[in-house]
């Protein structure tokens, strides 16, 4: 099963009130989308890396051009529509959505995550993370889901099955899977305060020299 990587880098980044593209944003001295690529690329369940950018973004295609991977353009006009542009108009089988704003992520949780959705059955695999995850460290959240009473957030990462981006169901209710993660790696920068933050954990994890905790289903 050959898996495409569509890093979603086409939102204005309103929130975080810069001047600049939120994917140029840098943690480490490095921009976010930099390292997200950069896990992408450690990925071994990842056979091919696309940056979907719209006409907000024009430096971001820029970045990813010089960092050797591809870069579409899409209309901006959603996170859903922007998906669906982007597989329809690649072709793509087996898709592997991420966020360009998870400077944290690894290569080895998306193989993690590659695998789990290889396994499941489902059409789409969306990856969530325990909202006092995001509380405890003082992050914003967009977006809270009650699941069976436990309080999740979608933590920007999916595997979805391309094929059914091509027909209207992409927007219905869709046979999915949750896979609950609780890890660092998937904290995302919407705001000022979630930079400092996201600053401060990547600090530490280069202050101890190791991986994030082990994962937890």
């Amino acid at each position: 099963m050959g898996i495409t990587a569509l890093v979603m880098a086409g939102g204005r980044g309103t929130r975080i009130r810069i001047r600049g593209e939120k994917p140029l944003l840098k943690i480490g001295g490095k921009p976010l989308i930099e390292h997200v690529i950069d896990a992408l690329k450690r990925a071994d369940e990842v056979d091919r890396i696309v940056v979907a950018v719209s006409k907000h973004a024009p430096q971001t295609a820029k970045k990813a051009r010089e960092l050797s991977v591809e870069a579409i353009a899409t209309s901006g006009e959603g996170y859903i529509l922007d998906v669906r542009e982007a597989v329809k108009r690649l072709k793509l089988s087996y898709v592997l959505t991420v966020s360009a704003d998870l400077p944290l992520i690894t290569g080895e949780v998306i193989d993690k995550v590659i695998k789990h959705y290889m396994s499941c059955g489902k059409s789409v695999l969306a990856v969530m993370v325990p909202a006092e995850r995001f509380e405890n460290l003082g992050l914003s959240m967009d977006l809270i889901l009650d699941e069976d009473g436990r309080r999740l957030v979608p933590a920007g990462v999916n595997v979805l099955d391309g094929n059914k981006v091509y027909r209207e169901e992409f927007e219905k209710e869709l046979d999915q899977e949750l896979l609950i993660i609780d890890s660092e790696e998937f904290v995302n920068v919407n705001t000022p305060q979630d930079l400092r933050i996201t600053e401060q954990l990547f600090s530490s994890r280069l202050s101890r020299n190791r991986p994030f905790e082990a994962l937890q289903d």
